[in-house]
């Protein structure tokens, strides 16, 4: 052990790492690489599926596990699977019912793909980017919902989103995880996991006391990463009650704000 006050950065993707545009700004991986420098394990802790955070591996020299589906699901660098948990079917196909019926686009994420029935729905173009992946486009989910990783109801209106964050989350309590990654996404993911437990098991797999470890954030999602490490910090485009939930805030995700708590709050 070092006499560093943090050894391990775990990180989330979007609205964190990378701007709105999808994109690592030269500042985020300068700061990345002067982590690694300096001899501190970064990894990141991700709603997106394995595939969508390939791009992140060669960019940012990772070397670490990396949790995707909000840590439900562990990948390596070359994105094979070391753990992983689904959705109980009964359970996805409860939560798939109650989204359509609150008129929301449904994706499911099972098998390695992101299925879908519509190609020109709301965001489709920006996952696309996001994960540089095409959609497999079905006639019905309901052949996919026992092999779920994640389900994801995606609306254009981000009040209703936020309500029916509320009311499923309520509804499927106990039984599976319901959070918003972005104000457009709402996601369904397995239960009794959830990026608090990858910062859990990235610490029991190196030998790190949680209190060395500093988490990164902007969504509701991010809170129980919050809640098992010694720093968290929430960006600056980030709600405000993720905001309270954390122990530093930065600048925005467009303003290199990973960059400049690393040096401010790590290297220093």
């Amino acid at each position: 052990m070092s006499d560093r006050d943090i050894d391990l950065v775990i990180s989330d993707v979007d609205g964190t790492l990378v701007g709105t545009d999808k994109s690592l700004s030269p500042g985020t991986i300068a700061a990345v690489a002067r982590l690694h420098a300096a001899g501190i394990g970064f990894t990141v802790a991700s709603a997106r599926p394995p595939v969508g955070l390939r791009g992140l591996v060669a960019t940012l020299a990772l070397r670490l596990p990396m949790g995707a589906f909000n840590g439900a699901t562990v990948v390596g660098p070359d994105l094979s699977v070391i753990e992983e948990r689904l959705i109980p079917e009964a359970t996805a196909r409860e939560a798939v019912d109650r989204m359509l019926a609150a008129k929301l686009d449904v994706w499911v994420f099972a098998d390695g793909l992101w299925s879908l029935r519509d190609p020109a729905g709301p965001y489709t173009d920006l996952e696309r980017r996001t994960l540089d992946a095409e959609p497999n486009v079905v006639p019905d989910l309901a052949s996919l919902l026992g092999r779920a990783s994640k389900l994801v109801g995606v609306s254009r209106d981000h009040a209703h989103l936020a309500a029916c964050e509320a009311e499923i989350g309520r509804t499927l309590e106990g039984r599976a995880v319901v959070h918003r990654s972005q104000a457009y996404y709402l996601d369904v993911t397995p239960p009794g996991v959830d990026k608090g437990g990858f910062v859990d098991w990235m610490a029991d797999r190196l030998g790190l006391a949680r209190s060395r470890i500093a988490t990164f954030g902007d969504a509701g999602n991010d809170a129980a990463m919050f809640a098992r490490a010694g720093l968290s910090v929430a960006m600056g485009n980030a709600e405000e009650r993720v905001k309270a939930a954390a122990t530093a805030v930065t600048d925005g995700n467009d303003a290199d704000g990973v960059a400049k708590a690393v040096d401010r709050l790590i290297l220093a």
